[in-house]
């Protein structure tokens, strides 16, 4: 799952099953969220696909009548608002 880039490093990347989970979820039980909202493009905190994610944000754009993923990043300090998302 999470694995560090380097042992001495703060940097911890995604790998390819991580990012596919994120973003099952993300189409699953986030798109039509952001479409009620009116969502075109932004930032989410990863939370919303498990605890091992919450320092995770993913940004996303408006594509068709859905949503695509376009980068991950990871923030030590991002948290999850809970806007009703």
């Amino acid at each position: 799952m999470l694995k560090k880039e380097h042992q001495d490093s703060p940097k911890y990347e995604l790998d390819e099953y991580d990012k596919a989970h994120i973003n099952d979820v993300f189409v699953e039980n986030m798109t039509e969220k952001l479409r009620k909202r009116s969502a075109r493009i932004g930032c989410l905190n990863c939370k919303f696909a498990g605890e091992a994610y919450r320092h995770w944000i993913i940004y996303f754009r408006s594509r068709g009548s859905g949503f695509e993923i376009v980068d991950f990043e990871y923030d030590e300090n991002s948290r999850s608002l809970g806007l009703g998302l």
